[in-house]
């Protein structure tokens, strides 16, 4: 009897009759290319809805959060020099919230912390440790030694020295025209920050630089000559980038916005 087609009940279809109905119209859907771009589109719309719709009864989509400003000069730069070495392919820059991660990283990352990321260093791949919070973990000095040679001080480490880093100098020349491109993006850079960027760009890694000035347009900024050398080099702006990187929040009073 398993090879046997049951018979229909009375007055009724077929066992199956429906199931093989509805598989007859999506054969017809599949070959039909038309009528499956059609379909396609009215699922990817009504999804886009449901995610975009929403969107418009928000005030803001970042929460803000005091402390968080646009990065200084010195530290654009560096994360600049940050992206053109590759080194988001490595190492992340977003804490999930969950305990092992918090536990090891810190407080789990907020949106507002990459609100003036242009692109975002969130990463996607941990060959290193993520770098979210590695702002004032280790020293200067360590910084230095482990980009000239990593192995020295992680044995294990498998990534690449960067010791040219300490013999590229950078004078800031363009860095105005840097910040400028940036605030068409939406980062709040004044004109007095642009005005004043080339010399806030070597101030903040000299120890005779206008350091007050500085620190009025970029609170919270670090300020010390960052490689130990008399000239102004990629190593300072690269470890003046990571010195920042979340440093900007204060964790101990910040609490969360419950709407969000």
């Amino acid at each position: 009897m398993d090879n046997e087609t049951k018979p229909a009940a009375p007055g009724g279809p077929a066992p199956g009759a429906k199931r093989k109905r509805l598989l007859d119209r999506h054969r017809t859907l599949e070959k039909n290319a038309t009528l499956l771009l059609a379909a396609s589109f009215v699922v990817v719309a009504i999804g886009g809805i449901v995610e975009i719709a929403p969107l418009f009864w928000l005030e803001n989509t970042i929460e803000e959060v005091d402390g968080v400003r646009p990065y200084s000069p010195l530290e654009l730069a560096g994360r600049d020099i940050y992206i053109r070495e590759g080194c988001y392919v490595c190492h992340s820059q977003m804490i999930r919230p969950m305990r092992d991660e918090a536990q090891r990283y810190g407080h789990y990352s907020l949106a507002a912390e990459s609100m003036y990321d242009h692109p975002f260093q969130w990463g996607s791949k941990r060959t290193g440790p993520d770098l979210a919070r590695v702002g004032g973990r280790y020293s200067d000095e360590w910084h230095v030694d482990h980009f000239i040679d990593p192995q020295t001080v992680v044995p294990e480490s498998v990534m690449p020295k960067y010791d040219f880093l300490l013999r590229a100098t950078i004078d800031g020349e363009h860095v105005g025209e840097l910040l400028a491109t940036h605030r068409l993006v939406g980062v709040p850079y004044t004109d007095a920050m642009i005005e004043n960027a080339r010399a806030d760009f070597g101030a903040q890694a000299d120890p005779d630089g206008d350091w007050d000035g500085l620190l009025e347009r970029y609170p919270g900024a670090q300020t010390r000559n960052f490689d130990g050398q008399d000239a102004l080099t990629e190593m300072d702006a690269m470890i003046a980038y990571l010195q920042m990187l979340g440093t900007l929040v204060d964790f101990s009073t910040f609490v969360a916005d419950p709407s969000r």
